[in-house]
């Protein structure tokens, strides 16, 4: 049972930690700012379950952002990293298991040839950039808003007014040369599409995008827009990027390219393929990888790219997905808690959609029961789920600390925890409007 105590133990290490960690986290979601209070400080997981460092007991539907479809501390992927930690946590050489999690990777995305491991998403969308730029020879990079690329300089930026797509730096620290070599534009916009590339497209060196948006709300992009990005960039020479860094392995095996049946030049994955542990990727045919050092004349590099242990933990993920038809199941466990939630969702006394693509979810307080572009919530809404969120809490139930994160159902939730959700859920909402 979820326990009532106070949380004095997280508080006190929230304390203990703001005085050595710049904000108290290593992570600014982290820190509750968006909802108010304490950020729980986590002992332990397994399954389902998270435990803070009070005894409480939470249903995780975070799920460390994404990577934990199985659940946490899977005995098969535990197992794995304690045979390899038995072997050397890191050797800064190749090791078998690198070689095997990428033919793995290889073999279920569609168009891939190759894949590079390196530590972090960030590092994938990032060297992801650098090599279509050496490979076209261009400067410009195209994003969207509403879609989050991790932290790289080139990456943090944040549109411009109306759509005139020079954007403007997103974060403090960021040189105005390397805002001045990236255009933002709105998601589901084809005329913007349209007039930026007949404007600039001898100037684009590659479009990324995440095929499925999933850093700013579930904003579910229509099939023809990512046709159209595809026919575009193949037009002008420049290439398409899908940072599947979330939805790869999740939505499909294949991921998004498998899910809306378009195949891009480049792919940038993390999360799931390490099972948990630190590990981004990204890859693209032969041709354009062979750009790489050291074949190539384009510099990546990383000491703890491929590292055994957390190899051996994709690894290990991968094959249970594989095992156990996860993408079925996930699907089907998706659309259950869509089923339970849609009684207290249409009670709602205020704006209140569910929008879920498989094992993805998202809570939206937004008007619009149909959102494709980022939008901002107003003081209202922001105020409502911060009710929401701790009314949650209070019931045993974890979910993201932001309005604007999704929920990840796992293969460790079961029918009563859908169902306990649900029920939570259904309270919250109540207190929330009242």
């Amino acid at each position: 049972m979820h326990k009532t105590d106070p949380h004095v133990r997280s508080e006190n290490l929230y304390e203990r930690a703001r005085r050595v960690i710049p904000g108290g986290v290593n992570s600014p979601v982290r820190a509750f700012r968006a909802v108010g209070g304490s950020p729980l400080f986590i002992a332990r997981g397994s399954g389902p379950y998270i435990f803070d460092v009070d005894g409480n007991r939470y249903l995780d539907f975070v799920g460390s952002w994404g990577p934990l479809i199985l659940g946490h501390a899977h005995p098969q992927v535990i197992e794995a990293i304690n045979q390899a930690c038995r072997h050397g946590t890191t050797f800064g050489a190749p090791c078998l298991a690198e070689v095997e999690l990428a033919e793995r990777v290889v073999k279920s995305y569609p168009g891939l040839e190759q894949v590079r491991f390196v530590s972090s998403g960030t590092e994938a969308t990032m060297s992801a950039i650098r090599l279509a730029r050496a490979v076209t020879g261009r400067d410009l990079i195209v994003k969207f808003s509403g879609c989050y690329h991790g932290h790289a300089d080139h990456l943090l930026v944040a549109a411009g007014s109306g759509l005139a797509t020079f954007g403007t730096a997103s974060s403090a620290g960021v040189p105005a040369a390397f805002v001045a070599a990236t255009r933002v534009l709105p998601l589901d916009d084809e005329q913007a599409v349209r007039d930026l590339f007949g404007r600039e497209g001898a100037a684009i060196a590659a479009v990324i995008i995440e095929p499925v948006p999933a850093n700013h709300g579930l904003l579910l992009q229509r099939k023809a827009f990512l046709n159209l990005l595809r026919d575009e960039t193949r037009r002008v020479g420049a290439l398409l990027i899908f940072d599947e860094v979330i939805s790869g392995f999740r939505v499909a095996r294949g991921g998004a390219a498998e899910y809306y049946g378009i195949t891009p030049d480049m792919a940038t994955f993390g999360k799931i393929i390490g099972g948990g542990m630190p590990v981004g990727a990204f890859g693209a045919s032969t041709a354009i990888m062979s750009r790489l050092a050291p074949d190539g004349d384009t510099y990546q590099a990383g000491t703890l790219s491929g590292n055994p242990v957390a190899m051996a933990a994709g690894i290990a993920t991968l094959d249970v997905l594989e095992r156990e038809s996860a993408w079925e199941q996930l699907e089907a466990r998706g659309a259950r808690l869509e089923q339970l939630l849609a009684p207290a969702v249409g009670t709602a006394k205020f704006p209140l959609h569910l929008v879920r693509l498989g094992s993805l979810l998202w809570l939206s307080l937004h008007d619009e029961p149909t959102l494709r572009r980022a939008g901002t919530l107003s003081v209202d809404a922001a105020h409502r789920f911060r009710k929401l969120f701790h009314a949650m809490l209070e019931r045993g139930i974890y979910i993201a600390p932001s309005a604007y994160e999704v929920a990840f159902v796992s293969l460790a939730h079961c029918e009563d925890d859908l169902q306990r959700f649900a029920a939570a859920f259904a309270e919250s909402v109540a207190v929330t409007g009242a």
